[in-house]
């Protein structure tokens, strides 16, 4: 079997209305490049249709495939599981919601192959040729977040939480192996251990619109994300 150049990560939670159309984007984007690829959809233990939405396009559309947990263990679970179940030479994970089109992709593919070891799409690097639609709230909710992942240890990135990432082969095995937190905050450990073990990170504006019925709430989920984060410092900093 030939292996897949890429490998497209969609950590999915009950996103039977969201996620279909976005593979179907996905799939029509690498059919027209003609080259080998493979769809991962990790379904976080959706109550709704998700699994079954995902099989329907599957049928049809044989790159794709699902692979499930048991019960809700969070968006960094969901990512790692399909991050080390993937075979591709590059490796991206991206938003069931598709708020970043597909083709932004070739964004991040350039930086990896002029040498980088992780591209990172971002919503925080001014770029006359991007585009970025947010909330105000959003918009503000990021600085402040992003103001304080920088005062825990990550250097020089102005958006950690877009979701939209790319890996080598080799950084993603090794990286998402040692991945301990489960959820949301899991962005910014992977960015503290790729900067530790010096993989060179670059990141990258993209186009992104806000999506309706975002599953990531400002209140709701930012103390619990920062609780992540200092967890995950505190166990690296005991094993350095």
């Amino acid at each position: 079997m030939t292996r897949p150049r890429w490998s497209v990560i969609v950590p999915a939670f009950n996103e039977a209305g969201r996620l279909p159309r976005y593979l179907e984007e996905i799939v029509a984007y690498f059919d027209a490049r003609a080259e080998p690829y493979e769809v991962i959809v990790v379904d976080d233990g959706s109550s709704d249709d998700t699994v079954a939405a995902v099989e329907a396009l599957r049928r049809r559309h044989p790159a794709i495939r699902v692979l499930r947990l048991p019960s809700n263990e969070g968006k960094g679970a969901a990512v790692r599981r399909g991050m080390l179940a993937a075979e591709g030479a590059y490796r991206l994970f991206a938003d069931a919601d598709g708020a970043t089109p597909i083709s932004e992709l070739e964004r991040l593919e350039a930086a990896l192959v002029r040498g980088a070891d992780i591209a990172i799409g971002s919503r925080a690097v001014a770029d006359p040729g991007v585009e970025v639609v947010a909330r105000r709230h959003r918009v503000a909710a990021g600085r402040v977040f992003s103001w304080m992942v920088s005062r825990i240890g990550v250097r020089g990135v102005a958006d950690s939480q877009c979701g939209f990432k790319a890996f080598t082969a080799k950084a993603a095995d090794h990286l998402f192996a040692r991945l301990v937190t489960r959820g949301f905050g899991f962005d910014v450990e992977l960015l503290l251990r790729a900067q530790a073990d010096r993989y060179r990170v670059e990141e990258i504006p993209v186009n992104w619109c806000d999506q309706a019925d975002s599953k990531v709430g400002v209140l709701r989920d930012g103390p619990r994300m920062l609780a992540e984060i200092l967890m995950a410092r505190i166990d690296m900093a005991r094993k350095w």
